[in-house]
C-alpha cells in the first residue's frame, strides 16, 4: 500500500482545486479521509471557490455523492461556490439519476472550471 495521499489540494488563480490520486473512491475509510481533509479545508481556509476535479477517477461510491452534497452545502452556507470537473460518462449518469446535476455546475476539466469562475 502506498503512502500517497488520496487528495491533492492546489491553488490556481485564487481557486482551490481538489484532485484525487486513486481511480476508485469506494471505501468508507477513503471517503472519511477525503471528508476530513475537505471539511478542514473549508473550515480553516474558507475558500471562496472550490473545484472538485474527478479527471483521474473512474468510479466513486454513493458515500462520495453524499460528501459532495455536504461540501456543496458548506460552501453555499459560507457564500462560496463548489464546481465539479472531469467527470466521465458513467459518473455523469449517476448525477443525472440522482438529480444532483441540478445543484452542481460541471466542467470538462479543472482549468475550464477555474476559467468559468473568473469569466
Amino acid at each position: 500500500m502506498t503512502n500517497e495521499p488520496i487528495v491533492d489540494v492546489s491553488i490556481r488563480e485564487d481557486v482551490y482545486v481538489v484532485s484525487f490520486n486513486q481511480p476508485s473512491i469506494c471505501g468508507v475509510a477513503q471517503v472519511d479521509t477525503i471528508a476530513d481533509t475537505l471539511r478542514s479545508l473549508i473550515r480553516d481556509r474558507r475558500p471562496e471557490n472550490l473545484v472538485i476535479d474527478f479527471s483521474d477517477v473512474v468510479f466513486f461510491s454513493s458515500q462520495m455523492l453524499g460528501l459532495l452534497v455536504d461540501l456543496w452545502r458548506r460552501m453555499k452556507d459560507a457564500n462560496g461556490k463548489l464546481l465539479v470537473s472531469g467527470i466521465n460518462t458513467q459518473l455523469t449518469r449517476v448525477f443525472r439519476i440522482t438529480h444532483l446535476d441540478k445543484i452542481f455546475d460541471f466542467y470538462e476539466n479543472s482549468q475550464a472550471a477555474v476559467s468559468a469562475i473568473h469569466a
